[in-house]
């Protein structure tokens, strides 16, 4: 079993303050597509944030981090504390594109023996679109109370499962579910493009 775990601790300070996970393409809000396609797939859905009275109109579990530092590991922490689940799934909150097909394949490949479940691209590891064991909270912590945030450098001594490429494209043959919208030009690219957004 697998809890679905949304990131939105960010400052969004490439956005001048503005929080991307109400940024609306196509129409929709990007948080909107992905619970839509959380909802789906969780039964137990944590969105971990600083700012929880923004998010009161979703049917989701909202925390904060617990660890008073901004970083992804120390959000990954979060989802993990409470979590009911053995592993969690986790996504940034700017991921306006993520597919359905690759968090199924993702969550597939949970279970004993891996740490960690993350896609491969071209590019490397993709840590934010990835499934973690609960049983490595306490490391995480070690790593955070030494303040170590990166997620790779936490996880480099781990049992990783990787998910090569040529899997991904079969679920995501566009890579959709890896775009991120970071600054005001990407999401003037995505606005423009025709990609829309898919379940």
């Amino acid at each position: 079993m697998c809890s679905g775990v949304i990131l939105a601790g960010g400052m969004n300070t490439r956005f001048n303050g503005r929080n991307k996970a109400m940024i609306q393409i196509a129409g929709k809000r990007i948080l909107d597509h992905i619970y839509g396609v959380y909802s789906e797939l969780f039964t137990e859905i944590i969105l971990v944030t600083n700012s929880p009275l923004e998010y009161l109109e979703w049917n989701l579990t909202v925390v904060t981090d617990i660890f008073p530092v901004r970083s992804s590991l120390t959000g990954i922490h979060a989802g993990m504390f409470y979590a009911s689940h053995p592993f969690i799934f986790v996504s940034a909150c700017d991921t306006p594109f993520i597919q359905k097909d690759i968090v199924r394949m993702i969550v597939s490949q949970t279970g004993p023996g891996a740490d960690a479940v993350m896609p491969e691209t071209s590019k490397g590891l993709e840590p934010l679109c990835a499934a973690y064991a609960v049983s490595q909270r306490l490391n995480i912590e070690t790593h955070l109370r030494e303040g170590k945030f990166k997620i790779q450098r936490m996880f480099r001594e781990s049992r990783i499962r990787k998910i090569p490429e040529t899997r991904l494209c079969q679920a995501d043959p566009e890579g959709l579910s890896f775009i991120n919208i970071n600054t005001p030009e990407d999401l003037r690219r995505v606005s423009t493009s025709e990609n829309g957004v898919s379940a």
